[in-house]
This record gives C-alpha cells, structure tokens and sequence, in this order.
C-alpha cells in the first residue's frame, strides 16, 4: 500500500474515531445540566428510573392518582415527571437537589409531606444526571426549550 493509501487509511480511521467520540459524549452546549440529547446518558438514565423511580412515579411518568391531593397520612402522592406534571417548571439546580437531598433540605414548606426518598448516597451526581436527562428527554421539544429558558433565568 502506498504512502498515500495508508495516509487516507489513517485520516479515515481518526474521523470515524472522532465521530464516534462525539456521538457519546454528553451535548455541553447550552444552558442545561441536563443532557436529554445524550443517547448514552439518557440510556442509563431509563435503566436507572426503572429500577429506582417508576414503582411510585410510573413506568409511563406518569405519576400516581390523585397526586395533587393528599393521601390519608397526610403525603402528598408521587407527582407526574411527564408534561402534565410540574416538574418542567422546575430547574435543573432544584431537581437535581430535590432528588439528591430530599424536599426538606430545600424548601420551608412544612406542610408539604412526600414519601419521595433522598437519593444522596444511593445514586451518584452522574446517575441523578441521567435519570433527570432521561424524564427531560420524553417531555415534547416546546416544553424542553421552556425548560432550556428556565435555567437560563436561574443562572
């Protein structure tokens, strides 16, 4: 093979190489600690709700019955993570907290009782990440640059 050959060879394999690279890195663009564009991320993310959010806020996102009204004891049932829900309303910086350390770290409201449990410990900063990039990833795409706008107001 000729010097040119093995030379065009090369450059080939590299930009393959660096396709590949930026097909599975996490989209840093924008405003966003969230990577809901991030096929990998939001794949862990799906694998990890499974297995740690979907018995209470439902394999759909949906969330449970009646979540705006209190159950007998008082908590407040599992809110819907879909577009029907509140959580689009939110920051990433308060639903990475409010899954990390729990309601009462973050809020004075009192009177606002969940059963939601504090992930610190259990899940990393990374897989919290990619649940949250993966409930991002299914809201529709006008509801996603909202959220996109959110955060930049919350800088």
């Amino acid at each position: 093979m000729s010097w040119v050959a093995k030379t065009l060879t090369a450059v080939a394999v590299l930009l393959a190489g660096a396709i590949a690279i930026a097909w599975f890195l996490p989209d840093q663009r924008g405003p966003s600690l969230l990577k809901p564009n991030a096929a990998v991320v939001v794949a862990q993310g799906k694998e990890i709700y499974a297995a740690q959010c979907a018995s209470c806020h439902g394999v759909d996102l949906k969330g449970e019955p009646n979540w705006r009204s209190p159950n007998a004891d008082l908590t407040m049932p599992a809110p819907p993570h879909d577009e029907t829900g509140h959580t689009w309303h939110h920051s990433d910086k308060t639903l990475f907290e409010l899954t990390k350390y729990g309601l009462g770290k973050i809020t004075k409201n009192s009177n606002y009782k969940t059963n939601m449990p504090i992930y610190d410990g259990v899940l990393t900063d990374q897989e919290i990440v990619a649940v949250l990039s993966f409930i991002k990833s299914r809201w529709p795409k006008d509801i996603q640059r909202g959220h996109d706008e959110l955060n930049l107001k919350s800088k």
